[in-house]
């Protein structure tokens, strides 16, 4: 491995994540994989910043070439979501593109799988209540995609012109973050992500803990923006003109909120949207479609096509959630959409599922998650709330 070449800085001092990293000399890769799609290789490189757990701070970098390959092609960067424990998906993605001629390497964030320190889950400290370690978690994550960019300068098999960038969830905002500064890239696809990080923050159902202590160290929504301003994406983004995107969003997302990926939407380049009718993990039923949607988009407009997305992908509306009504009492089950009576999916009817048998649930959303309506069953019916998430 060639010496640590890290800059250090302080949690005070937040890394400009518009500066490249600095160069350094990297290893060569090593082939570990060889099937009839793809050659798989793997290198691992010293991340752009140290940060306080020495196992965070190398970077390894998955990468997966055409086996066919007979010159220099497309390659895409993938990232993957927050406390990921294995790389399927993104293999996954990474095998389809290579069957159509496009290379990718898959990036491991900080925290993650093998960068995670002992006695902590993958990516539990990835998201920690403390704005400055954000910050700096945040910009590590840039400058290591970055860095990686920078090794497959390195390497004849790609195509210097045609770089994508791909990434889900917290990978996707980091995406956007690096797209943001990053001029090398011609492509990106965004899956469940997002902008204004401190709005992600303030309302997702996934960050909770995060966000009460938060609160209790007096931060509000306003100030936590401001802390994290210097890697907020929507910062950035105004200043990127060139470029084609293409975003996924789930249109009852509780994790990344809606109205943070109408917001990046609104501040992309050449954007292609699809939305679902899911909350941020019922994407899972369609999860092989939307991966090659996303692998569609890159092969089309690497070739110079223009990508247009499919007007709809059919996804179930599947809630977990406790039932109130009278007289029947209390119960608790889960829940199939059947119909939405306009557009937002504020009055819907449902297909309830519980211990006690079926019922058809007629409401409208009353708050974030509680709705109001009646219900039918064979032997019984009622009016009452209904309180349920989507996944």
């Amino acid at each position: 491995m060639v010496g640590l070449a890290a800059f250090q800085t302080t949690l005070a001092q937040v890394p400009n994540v518009t500066q490249p990293p600095p160069a350094i000399a990297f290893d060569a890769w090593r082939e570990v994989v060889r099937t009839d799609e793809a050659v798989e290789y793997a290198v691992s490189f010293p991340s752009a910043l140290t940060s306080r757990f020495e196992v965070n701070n190398t970077v390894p970098l998955r990468v997966l070439v055409p086996a066919d390959a007979k010159g220099p092609v497309p390659v895409v960067l993938i990232m993957h979501y927050w406390g990921a424990t294995d790389l399927r998906a993104e293999i996954s993605l990474a095998t389809d593109m290579a069957r159509k001629g496009v290379a990718s390497a898959i990036l491991t964030l900080p925290y993650h799988l093998g960068r995670t320190p002992p006695g902590v889950r993958s990516g539990q400290l990835a998201i920690e209540p403390d704005p400055a370690r954000l910050s700096f978690t945040m910009a590590q994550s840039v400058l290591d995609a970055r860095r990686a960019l920078d090794f497959l300068a390195t390497r004849p098999e790609f195509r210097s012109d045609q770089i994508g960038l791909a990434g889900t969830s917290l990978g996707a905002i980091v995406a956007v973050l690096t797209f943001a500064v990053e001029p090398r890239i011609t492509h990106a696809a965004f899956l469940l992500g997002g902008a204004d990080i401190a709005n992600v923050l303030w309302t997702s159902s996934r960050v909770v803990p995060q966000r009460e202590i938060l609160r209790r160290r007096g931060f509000t929504e306003s100030r936590l923006r401001k802390e994290l301003e210097a890697v907020e994406p929507l910062r950035y983004l105004p200043a990127r003109r060139t470029g084609s995107t293409f975003v996924i969003g789930a249109k009852y997302d509780t994790v990344v909120p809606p109205e943070s990926t109408d917001r990046l939407i609104q501040n992309l380049p050449n954007v292609k949207t699809l939305l679902i009718d899911t909350g941020h993990y019922g994407g899972i039923f369609v999860q092989r479609r939307l991966l090659r949607e996303i692998g569609n988009f890159f092969t089309t407009e690497f070739s110079g096509q223009p990508f247009v997305p499919p007007k709809r992908v059919y996804a179930p509306t599947v809630r977990l959630g406790v039932k109130y009504d009278v007289p029947s009492g209390l119960d608790v089950g889960g829940s199939i959409d059947l119909l939405r009576f306009d557009r937002r999916g504020d009055g819907f009817a449902s297909l309830f599922l519980s211990p006690r048998g079926p019922q058809i649930f007629v409401g409208r959303k009353l708050t974030q998650g509680l709705s109001f309506g009646a219900s039918v069953g064979l032997n019984r019916s009622g009016v009452g709330l209904f309180w349920s998430s989507v996944l």
